[in-house]
């Protein structure tokens, strides 16, 4: 069974850094594309960073850029989100996602973060609030 387990949420202060894990199981991490996305009240689910689960390629969406890092441990079956320089806009519900159905490159990764419904296994998801 594929789970997906998200840790790391919480308050930060506007400027503030948080930490978010994505624990997945139940699949062979290589063969995926891994993805966080987020979801703030009244708005549409926004991908926001991908990564490929066997060359470690990434992407980012423009809001989160220089900002965010993503990274992978495949021995942990982990993916983490580094967030920095937070804002308030930055405040949602995040949650992690898989697909074997679309990759992680510099070609492809806006769609990877925009067709969220190729993604075949999700994560409870984790609320971030960033306060001013």
């Amino acid at each position: 069974e594929v789970q997906l387990q998200e840790s790391g949420g919480g308050l930060v202060q506007y400027g503030g850094s948080l930490r978010l894990s994505c624990v997945v199981s139940g699949f062979t991490f290589e063969d995926y594309t891994i993805t966080w996305f987020r979801q703030a009240p009244g708005l549409e689910r926004e991908g926001i960073s991908c990564i490929n689960g066997y060359d470690g390629r990434t992407y980012y969406a423009d809001s989160v850029k220089g900002r965010f890092t993503i990274s992978s441990d495949s021995a942990k079956n982990t993916v983490s989100l580094q967030m920095s320089s937070l804002k308030a806009e930055d405040t949602a519900i995040y949650s992690c996602a898989v697909t074997d159905r679309v990759r992680c490159t510099e070609a492809t990764g806006l769609s990877t973060l925009t067709f969220w419904r190729e993604y075949t296994h999700w994560g409870q998801g984790t609320q971030v609030t960033v306060s001013p």
